[in-house]
């Protein structure tokens, strides 16, 4: 591999060249090698040729070649990637170019971006249009599906977003599809998003996925943070787009719940890290040898979020601040910023709010807002969403209501007939109130456990989840065979963290030692660390693979957030890790 820059040239003349030669040198990824990902061809859907992709958020790329692996610095690339016959290449680049005979592939990224956006897959991938500027690339045995899931989707989200935000800027918006390895939900690379395959089965949570990655676009692409301690300018933003977005295309009400869903999962963070944990502020302070992916966060999300609301509704009209909005991405595109930038271009905007002093409202300061810990100072007004969330709240109400009315929880509502948020919704509070009295968990078996079977992967962890919680262990074969078919971290880690924390814990080792050949090296270090925590020696010995779990367990993976070593129960599927 070789990269090359400019020996002397003004900042906005930088131009960075890497030359790759893919040449496999083993599974996972090294603490030397942290934002590449090798997969051998088992760890892939169609087990038939081996995988790279790179995951560069926040400062891995550093590994993958020489950079200023900072957002403040920004540059336009090229690159050249020699790759074995049978794999195609990918990266996120406004032009490629392939050379057959020399099985070389040449990329450009015309634009200047910032070191994490830098992006490679390559592997047994095939392409289909969904739309005049978007394809999806998936390994063969999933392409109808992602097909099925998104054509003609992208191009009305990405029209959607243009009339709120001004021009696409960067030609196209492609896809790719990658196996259940990848660390995080999905990745915001210019023209070529990165999304897991395994949330394909979760149409709603794969809408609002994909739909976060279009704001991307203008919010952290485009214009980007510039500096890791204020994530939430991307993070925030691109939340705050994502719901104009889907409010534009599918309604407040379905808005409105799904700010619901995240805004339940932001207090429930909260009651596990507590109100005074730094890592609540928006401007968190980023301590030297601190990894910055460890601050992201529901805060960076949710919190954001709220502070950007907050902003939209000084303002008196949505549509006044989306005017704003296209303002500051035309402003400062190609660029990045830091929050005195937005908060100083906000009130020029309105120079009426500058003159009431908006910013320094009592208990409502910007000033605050940034730099206080805790929950948001104030949050949406999510009446709007009463319809689809009303009967959620109604059916908790019938469930966890002392003493049990048996015919009024079962018989009043069909969950099958809700939408998928609303589920989840419903079985997150549910978990939230766990352990539940034997009686009412085994009702709920009763009446639900057969329909849930039949529902996403999104839904039944959940369930799964609440019987661990429970240790109701007439259901405890569904967790075997749930972990049996998964080699994602999302849907894995949730589960081992529950089950190590109760009497179940010798039943995880059981399952994990019949299924991790099945996982990636990484996520496998990541399990191991979870059973090795609080380990029983005399259970270690009666273990076949005890070794592997013993004080000396394997580093951290880049994948590894500090936030949840160091509170079991913050699991990744409380937090949208679309970075």
């Amino acid at each position: 591999m070789r990269c090359s820059f400019p020996l002397f040239c003004q900042r906005d003349e930088m131009h960075m060249n890497v030359s790759l030669h893919l040449q496999p040198f083993g599974r996972g990824s090294t603490p030397k090698y942290m934002a590449i990902w090798w997969l051998d061809p088992e760890l892939t859907y169609g087990i038939s040729k081996p995988f790279v992709f790179t995951q560069g958020h926040s400062v891995c790329n550093r590994s993958f070649f020489p950079c200023f692996d900072t957002p403040a610095v920004k540059c336009p690339y090229s690159a050249v990637v020699k790759a074995p016959p049978g794999m195609q290449v990918l990266m996120s680049a406004t032009q490629s170019t392939y050379k057959e005979q020399e099985g070389v592939y040449e990329f450009y990224m015309e634009y200047p971006v910032p070191a994490y956006l830098v992006a490679l897959v390559a592997g047994d991938l095939v392409p289909a249009d969904i739309g005049p500027r978007s394809r999806v690339w998936a390994e063969p045995c999933l392409l109808e599906t992602a097909i099925s899931k998104l054509s003609g989707r992208v191009e009305r989200w990405l029209s959607a977003a243009e009339g709120l935000y001004g021009p696409y800027i960067w030609g196209r918006y492609d896809i790719v599809f990658l196996p259940p390895s990848f660390p995080i939900v999905a990745m915001e690379n210019p023209c070529l998003t990165f999304i897991i395959s395994s949330i394909l089965e979760s149409d709603e949570f794969l809408i609002i996925d994909v739909i976060h990655e279009v704001a991307h676009s203008w919010f952290g692409n485009a214009v980007t943070n510039a500096t890791w301690e204020e994530m939430w300018l991307s993070e925030g933003l691109a939340t705050y787009a994502q719901r104009r977005i889907t409010t534009e295309t599918y309604g407040a009400a379905f808005t409105c719940l799904e700010t619901a869903f995240r805004l339940d999962a932001l207090h429930r963070q909260m009651k596990l890290l507590g109100e005074d944990n730094p890592v609540s502020k928006l401007q968190v302070k980023l301590e030297p040898g601190v990894n910055p992916s460890n601050l992201m966060n529901l805060f960076t999300y949710e919190k954001g979020y709220c502070f950007v609301y907050y902003l939209s509704q000084l303002c008196g009209d949505p549509a006044r601040f989306d005017a704003f909005l296209r303002a500051y991405i035309e402003k400062y595109k190609f660029t990045s910023v830091v929050a005195q930038d937005l908060l100083d271009s906000f009130l020029a905007f309105f120079p009426e709010l500058r003159e009431q002093c908006i910013d320094s409202k009592t208990g409502l300061e910007f000033e605050r807002w940034l730099n206080a810990t805790g929950p948001p100072l104030a949050e949406p007004d999510l009446s709007q969403g009463s319809s689809l969330t009303g009967p959620v709240e109604t059916l908790f109400s019938l469930w966890t209501t002392e003493p049990l009315d048996v015919a009024a929880a079962s018989g009043g509502v069909d969950i099958t007939k809700w939408q998928t948020f609303q589920t989840v919704l419903f079985l997150d509070r549910l978990l939230d109130g766990s352990p539940l009295p034997h009686e009412v968990i085994a009702k709920l078996s009763e009446c639900y456990s057969a329909q849930l079977d039949g529902m996403n992967a999104e839904i039944r962890i959940r369930w799964l989840q609440i019987i661990v919680r429970n240790d109701y262990y007439p259901d405890l074969h569904k967790v075997r065979l749930f972990l049996e078919n998964q080699m994602s971290r999302m849907y894995t880690i949730p589960l081992y963290e529950d089950l190590c924390t109760g009497p179940l814990k010798p039943f995880a080792l059981e399952v994990f030692y019949q299924t991790q050949s099945q996982l990636h090296p990484n996520l496998r270090k990541t399990i191991q660390q979870i059973l090795a925590q609080g380990l029983n020696p005399l259970l270690a010995i009666d273990t076949a693979a005890a070794p592997a779990l013993a004080a000396d367990a394997p580093a951290a993976g880049p994948e590894d957030k500090a936030p949840e070593a160091a509170n079991g129960a913050v699991s990744l599927r409380d937090v949208n890790v679309s970075a």
